[in-house]
């Protein structure tokens, strides 16, 4: 999608409806019937049929296909359908292919949705069995898989020890992104921990999996599934709930990288950067904003690091800055960039990133657990790999 002054796109579409299963460790449910629900439940907070929908997008790691679950709503006719991946770049860059569709006269009102039994079902923080491996194509299977490095939080954990060593970040520094979001889980009913408090000896006592990662450095495992209705702006005013305003969407990646986690984390230039640093930049020209024009923050936060990383990538603090940021209470309700609002990966649910766009839309609403006074603009990412993708979300 080009930049806003070649095609135009800010503000034209709006999101008129979101909604979610619950999140829990055993859903006891197909994964049909999880984006069915959410779906449906999506549909209903818009104030829309499923006859009124004719565009379908998906994750390409969703198990649910768009015909499956157009059969499962009876949609009758869908008139677009795309698929967006992997996994946690998705989300933000789905809606993206919705607003295309529909600038592009493809489709009217399009479904987007994410489902995962993350717990019950397949568990994506494991690593698969190790096996032979061809060597001599100078990548991941030579150079790192036959030595144990196999997990994503082996991968991240790395990036985590090389900004302590470059920039003297301490292990408390990480303890306060999970303490900023466990307390918003707290004020949230729905959040998988809404239940369970967390202090910083909590955090600093738990085991360590992968150092210097802790147990509470790492996002939940969760059964759960989220959708969300893209129309127009014009549309979207006719719908129950008031519109929120998709400003800008943005996807991109960095010099040396590849799709994927491990190979292409571990080889680039700077370990601690992500893509988000680039897809900052294009989000902030095409939206007109920057970093001080944003009020709440929806952060990618499959770990803890990955919060600490993007925090310094988006401009809300210098490179190097985030570890005393956050202690400071930078990302506190209270701080200069609240950020993931009702609990994030790390406390309510981990749906892929999914979650963090339902609740950027609550803020803008105004009917978060953990509402930001005032907040008309917020940044919602989906930035942890090469590539990632981003969006922002303004008030009507």
């Amino acid at each position: 999608m080009g930049d806003q002054d070649t095609f135009g796109h800010r503000d034209r579409c709006a999101i008129a409806g979101i909604g979610a299963t619950d999140y829990s460790r055993d859903s006891g449910r197909s994964d049909l019937t999880l984006a069915t629900q959410a779906a449906l439940a999506a549909l209903d907070d818009a104030g829309l049929s499923p006859a009124d929908i004719d565009g379908i997008v998906r994750c390409d790691m969703d198990t649910v296909l768009h015909s499956d679950l157009a059969d499962s709503l009876g949609i009758d006719n869908l008139t677009y359908w795309s698929q967006v991946g992997p996994g946690g770049v998705a989300p933000c860059a789905m809606v993206g292919q919705a607003v295309g569709a529909i600038l592009s006269g493809q489709a009217t009102a399009v479904l987007v949705f994410r489902e995962i039994n993350g717990r019950s079902g397949r568990r994506f923080g494991l690593s698969a069995a190790t096996g032979a491996r061809v060597g001599g194509a100078g990548g991941y299977d030579e150079f790192f898989a036959p030595y144990g490095l196999l997990t994503p939080g082996q991968i991240f954990a790395l990036l985590a020890r090389r900004h302590m060593i470059e920039y003297g970040t301490r292990a408390e520094d990480l303890g306060h992104i999970a303490l900023a979001c466990r307390a918003r889980a707290n004020a949230n009913p729905a959040a998988q921990l809404h239940a369970r408090t967390l202090t910083m000896d909590d955090y600093l006592s738990a085991r360590m999996i992968s150092d210097p990662l802790r147990l509470f450095d790492f996002c939940l495992e969760t059964d759960g599934a989220c959708a969300v209705v893209v129309t127009s702006a014009a549309r979207a005013r006719d719908c129950r709930r008031p519109p929120v305003l998709i400003r800008a969407v943005a996807q991109g990646t960095i010099p040396g990288s590849q799709p994927g986690i491990q190979f292409p984390a571990l080889m680039r230039e700077s370990l601690t950067e992500l893509p988000a640093r680039s897809v900052a930049r294009t989000l902030y020209r095409r939206a007109g904003l920057g970093p001080e024009d944003i009020d709440v923050a929806q952060i990618y936060d499959c770990f803890t690091i990955t919060v600490l990383l993007q925090l310094e990538d988006w401009g809300f603090c210098e490179k190097g800055e985030a570890g005393p940021f956050v202690a400071a209470g930078g990302i506190d309700l209270d701080g200069r960039i609240p950020v993931n609002t009702g609990g994030g990966h790390l406390s309510e649910g981990y749906i892929h990133g999914m979650n963090h766009i339902l609740e950027g839309v609550r803020q803008i609403r105004g009917d978060s657990t953990s509402q930001v006074p005032g907040a008309e603009v917020c940044l919602v990412t989906s930035t942890p790999l090469p590539p990632g993708s981003a969006l922002v979300l303004t008030a009507a």
